[in-house]
């Protein structure tokens, strides 16, 4: 297969600033994605594997620039009309994929997002299978289980009172329907899929899903949400195997 990578990453943010560029225990945050890439070329020697990174920082760049020799890396600039705050990211891969695909025709784009250090090779592994083996699914995404049922256990404002947000009979939340949360780790699509007109919401698309560790779900958005990704890469790095085989990697970057 030929697979693309694409990172995306603007300058600044609005939660963290310049959280792209922070050093996650030391290590570039960016580079635990590398770490997971690199880990999948290593057991997947018969892929074709791109690696495009789509940035409008010039300093992210710098980091990922100095691994031209261990990866085949495209550089996407970002455009000025898809770096805003209400873009869609799915539109960035789009354009990262279309430029991409001037050189080559690939089977398959696999956006990682580099604020998620915690992804292992099995995750990657299951992402890409499950989008390969259905060929009327558009893309497959990471998620954990929800740890709150919209149908049992979360409520929105409903004129004068807070109500379930989808109505049920359920008793006990072990009666409702699995529910899931996306951890905005892995995005796996059918390059057909972004050769077509998105003019919807990506869920409203035919999904799949691969099903990652709980502890996962954790967005870097503040401060303290980096804190925290800190004190649980520590602990799980020395727990998971899989897991250490990123961090280790990573340091080697």
């Amino acid at each position: 297969m030929n697979i693309l990578f694409t990172i995306c990453g603007r300058s600044g943010s609005k939660g963290l600033k310049n959280k792209n560029l922070k050093k996650l225990n030391g290590i570039p945050l960016v580079y635990y994605t590398l770490s997971a890439i690199k880990l999948y070329q290593e057991a997947h020697p018969e892929d074709d594997v791109t690696v495009a990174v789509n940035t409008d920082s010039r300093e992210l760049l710098e980091m990922i620039r100095v691994q031209k020799a261990i990866f085949n890396i495209r550089e996407v600039e970002r455009k000025e009309e898809l770096a805003g705050d209400r873009t869609a990211k799915v539109e960035v891969v789009k354009d990262t994929y279309f430029e991409c695909r001037k050189q080559m025709i690939f089977d398959a784009v696999v956006d990682l997002d580099l604020t998620s250090p915690m992804r292992k090779l099995g995750d990657i592994e299951a992402a890409v299978k499950a989008l390969k083996e259905d060929k009327e699914c558009d893309l497959v995404f990471s998620v954990v289980p929800a740890r709150r049922s919209p149908y049992f256990n979360m409520v929105e404002k409903q004129k004068q009172y807070y109500r379930k947000i989808c109505p049920s009979h359920y008793t006990a939340r072990q009666e409702a329907p699995a529910v899931y949360e996306l951890n905005a780790s892995i995005y796996a699509y059918a390059p057909e899929f972004l050769e077509k007109k998105i003019d919807k919401t990506i869920l409203e698309y035919n999904c799949g899903i691969v099903e990652m560790k709980d502890y996962l779900v954790l967005d870097i958005d503040s401060e303290e949400d980096f804190v925290l990704m800190s004190v649980l890469i520590g602990y799980f790095g020395q727990k998971d195997k899989e897991l250490r085989r990123v961090i280790a990697l990573a340091k080697e970057l």
